[in-house]
């Protein structure tokens, strides 16, 4: 494997983590940090390899002169001035490195398996057990793989196998492409599902998060925005990002798990030129549910962030006085981790976003992928990129599309006949690209986010187990503006989430065990578009703002009523929160823009909504592109608007929408 930084480059990573780490202990060695960032990157390559080749070329520049000849008391004063306590975006952005860093550190993996790690000197310091040495009692579920629901090897297709042609070429095997091709597939068509990203069945799949991390997301899970403000978490594998996410299953206005007061999305999709048949798209939802056996968590599955943020939020709404708060639902997640209360159900080993290496989760590459290939000859090829569309004109003079020019690995290309259609579903960033390339105009505008950020809570000694011992995600607050959502994450991804600098974060992640966390999740509505290969996406000052503020005050109010003695939003600084502070007054001065805190999402959406009219949308109320007889887009692209909660189930339900309700291209 080549080396994927340069002499100068490794020396700079290796001062820089010694100053990172200054006043604290570290376990291993600035060599095996560096080593572990080297992994990484020589594994995601690409584009954001050579980003970050520049960014630290850059940052050295910024912290000269000499940075890496001063001590390490001294780089990290320098640290301190020019990157931590920056107002100037560049700098702000050039910050962002800690979070590599940290992560490589906590994601330490010693060769091997789980048994190997056992004495992992990382996991020894902040008091972590891996899943397979974890102790369980009596009525819990046992850490054990499942059998049986994996796509199945030989249905697996490459460049020696791949045909010539097809009756129809889905491009996107996760939510929304998984849903359309099994659909598409047992109405007796030929389907041939195009998948950038590789294979990986959950046998295939361990706890070494770095290495999966690296393999099943988009640019290594370091996807950002053109800005560099918000991080865009999406899978790139097969199944997508059902493979890596929480299988949070949210309807859209669903009586009594959405506040009262939030606004109707689909009425409004219907003020905007988007009318959807709510009998038929909830009919949709049912049909999904039904597949993926979606059903409320078990609570023991979230046994410490779950319940510390519901009767979090009993306290702290009994208290304010708002009738926003007492109209709030509080409520557990229903998910398609399961079926719940089954030998089969979800061992809650935390590792959610890193794959679930027992095949438990009945994602779509354990359902309606696996289920197409078997029973209706559907047939999947990895690895593997879709250039573009090739149209040929109709008998009526719209546009056909008569093939897709695909990008095999060695960077070879292959046309690829569609008999009778396409069906794009590559997620609202990649989706946007490929039609743009295929000479669609107008793609890739008004893209929504749900913006995330993490507030972590530090709780008195002896408050209970170790908050890491369970399911990542398993209970929400909806408030209306917006949702908080309780999560907790694997040693790795919780460093690169967990606020502070220098011995702050190491004192941090020193309590592992005794550390909650919770995220605020609002919906920043319209806001973006796609620009070349990135995201372009900011918030509104005026209108997102002030959201983002409440947001975060009153998830740190919350964790405060739980008992927490202090807290730590994700802001660029690192500060700490403690009950005694006008909270309130606190968000307001620390959060004056964007890239004062730290946000993500995991739920792009938008860039070719539905419209009826093609001067205000990209496709049509049955999902069709506009002036084209045969294409159709099924994936969260297609929303007019944003949705305000996670998108997994609603978009597989407009996939079933679109392809579920008789022969889409008859």
């Amino acid at each position: 494997m080549t080396a994927p930084f340069n002499f100068g480059q490794l020396k700079f990573l290796k001062a820089l983590t010694e100053a990172l780490f200054h006043g604290a202990e570290m376990v291993i060695t600035a060599d095996q940090v560096v080593a572990n960032v080297c992994d990484l990157f020589a594994k995601v390559g690409g584009t954001k390899l050579k980003e970050i080749r520049l960014s630290l070329d850059a940052t050295e520049l910024v912290l000269a002169p000499v940075f890496v000849e001063l001590d390490a008391a001294s780089r990290a004063a320098r640290l301190r001035n020019r990157l931590q306590n920056s107002q100037i975006d560049l700098f702000q952005d050039m910050a962002r490195l800690r979070g590599i860093i940290y992560a490589c550190y906590y994601g330490h993996w010693l060769p091997g398996d789980q048994d190997t790690n056992i004495g992992n000197p990382v996991h020894r310091q902040i008091g972590f057990t891996l899943p397979k040495h974890r102790v369980r009692g009596h009525g819990e579920v046992e850490i054990k793989p499942v059998v049986g629901r994996e796509i199945d090897a030989a249905h697996i297709l490459n460049a020696a196998t791949l045909g010539d042609e097809y009756d129809v070429v889905v491009i996107g095997s996760g939510a929304g492409g998984a849903v359309a091709a099994h659909n598409i597939a047992a109405q007796g068509y030929k389907v041939l599902i195009v998948e950038a990203g590789p294979f990986f069945p959950s046998h295939k799949i361990n706890h070494h998060e770095l290495d999966m991390i690296a393999s099943l997301y988009k640019h290594g899970a370091l996807q950002t925005s053109i800005n560099r403000d918000f991080v865009v978490f999406q899978g790139r594998c097969v199944g997508g990002s059902s493979t890596i996410n929480n299988g949070i299953c949210l309807r859209v206005n669903e009586a009594g798990r959405t506040h009262p007061d939030a606004q109707d999305v689909l009425m409004k999709w219907a003020a905007i030129g988007a009318p959807i048949d709510a009998a038929a798209f909830h009919a949709s939802y049912d049909a999904v549910q039904a597949k993926l056996g979606i059903a409320q968590i078990e609570p023991r599955s979230g046994r410490h962030n779950g319940p510390h943020l519901i009767e979090g939020w009993k306290a702290y709404a009994a208290a304010s006085g708002k009738p926003r708060d007492a109209r709030a639902v509080t409520d557990w997640f229903a998910k398609n981790f399961g079926p719940p209360n089954t030998p089969n159900a979800c061992a809650y080993c935390g590792y959610c976003n890193s794959g679930c290496p027992y095949g438990r989760r009945m994602g779509v590459a354990q359902t309606y992928l696996p289920d197409a290939c078997r029973d209706f000859g559907a047939r999947i090829l990895p690895d593997t990129k879709a250039e573009r569309i090739v149209w040929q004109t109709s008998y009526d003079g719209r546009r056909e599309a008569e093939a897709v020019v695909l990008i095999l690995p060695g960077d070879v290309r292959k046309l690829v006949r569609a008999r009778v259609g396409v069906v794009v579903a590559g997620g609202t960033i990649a989706s946007s690209k490929l039609l743009d390339r295929s000479d669609i105009d107008g793609t890739g505008y008004q893209v929504s986010l749900n913006v995330a950020s993490p507030v972590v809570a530090l709780m008195p000694e002896g408050a209970g187990g170790n908050a890491w011992d369970e399911d990542q995600m398993t209970s929400y607050v909806d408030v209306g503006d917006y949702l908080l959502e309780s999560h907790f994450q694997p040693p790795m991804s919780m460093a690169s989430l967990m606020p502070g600098w220098f011995a702050d974060h190491a004192s941090r992640m020193k309590n592992f065990g005794r550390v909650h966390s919770a995220g605020i999740l609002f919906p920043a509505d319209r806001r973006g578009r796609v620009t070349g290969d990135k995201l372009q996406f900011s918030l509104d000052p005026a209108d997102d703002l002030p959201v983002l503020r409440d947001a975060m005050a009153t998830l740190t109010k919350v964790h405060f009523a739980a008992g927490a003695i202090e807290c730590y939003p994700a802001l660029a600084k690192g500060q700490k929160v403690t009950p005694d502070m006008d909270v309130d007054a606190f968000f307001r001065d620390a959060i004056r823009e964007q890239d004062d805190v730290t946000l993500s999402s995991s739920h792009p959406h938008g860039g070719n909504a539905i419209n009826e009219d093609p001067a205000h949308g990209i496709v049509d109320l049955d999902c069709r592109v506009h002036g084209t007889t045969n294409v159709l887009v099924t994936d969260a692209s297609v929303f007019p608007s944003c949705i305000r909660v996670n998108a997994q189930w609603t978009t597989m339900a407009m996939a079933h929408y679109a392809t579920g309700r008789g022969d889409p291209f008859g």
